[in-house]
């Protein structure tokens, strides 16, 4: 607590202020499908997909998964939010999404 007359100690408001921006990522599994999905750590989300208890259930059995698609957001709620829009994207509309990110730029 503070003391009386004295300016109370503030904090940064939000989940994630000053902290490592999250990410919502697609990977392709092995049976053709897409998952999406959030993570905070990329590489160590991927590593928990492919081997041991901790990936999703929906990979487990469509093992190995390939990143195929990741984009980097400030928050878990901004990152839960665009999860959820991928998530009501078509089947096409996710693969054209996937697609566009792998189309080289004009300059490459």
């Amino acid at each position: 607590m503070s003391a009386p007359g004295s300016e109370p100690t503030l904090f940064p408001l939000g989940e994630n202020a000053g902290m490592d921006p999250w990410y919502v990522y697609i990977v392709h599994c092995r049976d053709n499908s897409l998952y999406t999905g959030i993570t905070k750590d990329l590489e160590q989300r991927i590593l928990e997909h492919n081997s041991g208890p901790k990936g999703a259930r929906y990979t487990r059995s469509r093992r190995p998964v390939a990143l195929v698609y990741h984009e980097q957001v400030a928050s878990r709620s901004a990152a839960t939010s665009r999860e959820c829009h991928i998530k009501k994207l078509t089947t096409t509309s996710k693969r054209q999404l996937v697609a566009q990110t792998l189309q080289p730029g004009p300059h490459s």
